[in-house]
């Protein structure tokens, strides 16, 4: 018990805790890495070492040799640990390797070494003490930057996001999908490079109309311009006073760099001067948004006309109500009167 309420008051440790849970998902695949090497580099060792005699006074003994699968694995193994690989290349060389007198090569070989034992034992050394090893931690390392990095800094991992949830709508990999998806799409991906699902649809509107994006003829919109406004909307590259200037100099800033940039491309993401009656996203909501302002100013419009319709029929039914009883003040007034005067005559007291 002690050790959950640790657990639940640490978030350090619970991060740490949590990172090697995740880590083994991957550390399955880095084993089967392992082994395959290993079983490579076996049945390589049992074919070149697998005749060398068995002698104490070298590496290559008993306990220690090729002769079987099982007994080059363990070789592999000691060496992969690093104890005394070097001797044990060295006692697989010629000529101080003999042949075994069980193998078929004893009469007529004087030697069953091989020069193969350098590049076999460096390689395979190299591979698992500055390789396969470090992939252990590579894993670990990652799964711990995943928990731990901050999703609000726009990174890779957006853009792969981006590229997922794209593909959903665009599941013949053609480069582009409907306008009409586009908000649809941007509000699933999560800020700072979307909008979010809880971003309200005309704010994501409002939103558009700020990306100049231009819309094909057939009312679909390109990859690579949909992914461009974001990543310059979201990092507020050259988005700020005339826009015309801001692409111009936005278009210099890029041929400057990217030298060898494909002109349609650089058109595609960032539109030239001169082609602002060309139909872009940002106008189709636009168009969209004043409109929908429009119905919601003339129902209100109207809302109000029946209120103050309503009103008017209120006060006049008042001013009804109060003429009548004007005009039936003084029968009401001589009614009180009479039942005033009964009442008095009610209230003397009789005598006997």
């Amino acid at each position: 018990m002690r050790l959950v309420k640790l657990l639940s008051k640490g978030e350090g440790i619970r991060t740490l805790l949590w990172t090697f849970i995740k880590s083994f998902q991957a550390l399955p695949y880095v084993a089967l890495l392992i082994l395959l090497l290993f079983f490579i580099y076996g049945v390589v060792g049992m074919q070149v070492f697998g005749k060398i005699a068995l002698d104490y006074g070298t590496q290559i003994h008993r306990h220690n040799n090729f002769q079987t699968f099982f007994q080059a694995v363990m070789v592999l193994f000691r060496s992969a640990t690093g104890e005394a690989w070097q001797d044990v290349m060295l006692s697989c060389l010629p000529p101080d390797a003999g042949c075994d007198p069980l193998s078929e090569d004893y009469p007529n070989a004087p030697t069953c070494g091989s020069r193969v034992a350098y590049p076999y034992f460096i390689s395979f050394y190299t591979l698992c003490s500055f390789l396969i090893i470090n992939l252990f931690v590579a894993v670990i390392m990652d799964n711990f930057d995943y928990l731990t990095r901050d999703w609000s800094i726009l990174g890779p991992h957006h853009l792969d996001e981006f590229i997922t949830l794209w593909s959903e709508y665009d599941p013949d990999a053609k480069g582009r999908i409907k306008h009409l998806d586009v908000v649809t799409l941007l509000r699933k991906i999560s800020p700072p490079l979307g909008f979010g699902k809880l971003c309200p649809y005309r704010v994501a509107c409002k939103r558009l109309v700020a990306m100049n994006m231009p819309l094909n003829t057939d009312g679909t919109v390109m990859f690579n311009a949909t992914l461009f406004a974001l990543v310059r909307t979201s990092l507020r590259i050259k988005t700020e006073g005339n826009i015309d200037d801001a692409n111009e100099e936005l278009r210099a800033v890029i041929k400057k760099i990217w030298k060898r940039t494909n002109p349609k491309l650089l058109d595609q993401v960032v539109p030239p001067v001169g082609v602002e009656d060309d139909v872009t996203v940002g106008k189709f909501y636009a168009t969209f948004l004043i409109q929908d302002y429009f119905r919601r100013f003339k129902k209100k419009k109207q809302e109000i006309k029946e209120q103050i319709d309503k009103d008017s029929a209120n006060t006049v039914t008042l001013q009804a109500g109060l003429r009548t009883l004007h005009e039936a003040g003084p029968e009401l007034k001589r009614a009180i009167s009479g039942n005033l005067d009964e009442m008095r005559d009610d209230d003397i007291p009789t005598h006997r």
